[in-house]
């Protein structure tokens, strides 16, 4: 039997699809230490993983027969693919699996922040009826300028099409991608005239920071900015000085540059100016990285694990 660890929580559904296939061993190790881990996955012929530990050679050398690692999500930032292509380690991701989700709450953040329903909400809750500090403005007739066009972004297009919007598309890797409601752009044109600028980018080294000093600068308006992919795409130094000269009116950040693999830890720096701005602001609207992780993209990411685990064997 070839055992699989799984490193992380996942939806049930991928143990019992490889169980039931015959071929594979499942083994819950998710409370693992590292330790544990470097002396008891000799064995290992698959490892399925979210984010807790790094997959690199430190890592990974203590796996010399193993022959995949499933990532339940889409980034691949904490695996060294580079290492795992020279052993022949084969990845996996679902970005499948949670782009529905990332689209609807990048919608709802967005709608949230142009009408002010975060701060309305709690003026109400407060007993405050301020109705002019919190007029919204509308959607339509804006351009919204999407940078990815993958997965995660052709769903957020596909959320807005019920919008008499311009959409503008930006991907580095990809051409001939236009049709009847998006408009494939380059950065420079996107930058200069979009009302709203969304990201669906993985981290790497070209894209870290990439929305710094200079990408501000380059704005042809204010703009209404979000972020649902991995928090070190924005420099919130950059974002903050953005918002304070206003050429950005409000930020929907889902992702951050401070998180940490334990998230939990996030609000251990308290003494970090520019963290304390992004919660104390009401310019900025704050999620705890969920918007991949709904109720039913915990169940489609593993199962799109499974499809791609038992492909071969199918």
């Amino acid at each position: 039997m070839k055992k699989v660890f799984f490193l992380d929580r996942v939806h049930p559904i991928l143990s019992e699809r490889l169980t039931q296939s015959g071929e594979y061993e499942c083994i819950e190790a998710h409370d693992w230490t590292r330790e544990q881990c470097e002396t008891q996955l000799s064995d290992a012929y698959g490892l399925v993983i979210r984010s807790r530990f790094t997959m690199d050679e430190s890592f990974l050398q203590f796996t010399p027969n193993l022959q995949f690692i499933a990532r339940s999500g889409a980034g691949m930032e904490n695996i060294d693919e580079v290492y795992c292509f020279t052993r022949g380690i084969e990845l996996h991701n679902a970005p499948e699996g949670n782009r529905n989700a990332v689209g609807e709450h990048a919608l709802g953040m967005l709608l949230s922040m142009m009408n002010k329903i975060h701060t309305a909400n709690r003026d109400v809750k407060n007993g405050i009826w301020d109705r002019e500090a919190n007029r919204g403005v509308e959607l339509d007739g804006k351009t919204v300028g999407i940078i990815g066009y993958g997965n995660n972004g052709k769903a957020f297009a596909k959320k807005l099409r019920g919008f008499d919007i311009t959409l503008l598309a930006y991907d580095k890797y990809k051409t001939g991608f236009g049709d009847d409601f998006v408009i494939e752009a380059t950065l420079e044109a996107l930058l200069r005239k979009s009302d709203v600028i969304s990201f669906h980018i993985p981290q790497n080294e070209e894209t870290v920071y990439f929305a710094n000093q200079e990408f501000f600068d380059a704005l042809g308006k204010p703009v209404y900015l979000l972020n649902l992919s991995r928090g070190k795409i924005v420099e919130t130094k950059s974002l903050i000085q953005s918002i304070l000269n206003g050429t950005t009116i409000s930020a929907g950040l889902d992702v951050n540059e401070f998180e940490k693999k334990s998230f939990e830890e996030f609000f251990d720096e308290t003494a970090n100016d520019a963290l304390k701005f992004l919660l104390e602001s009401d310019k900025i609207l704050l999620t705890p990285h969920v918007g991949g992780w709904t109720t039913e993209s915990y169940y489609k990411l593993s199962s799109v694990l499974a499809d791609k685990i038992l492909k071969p064997e199918e």
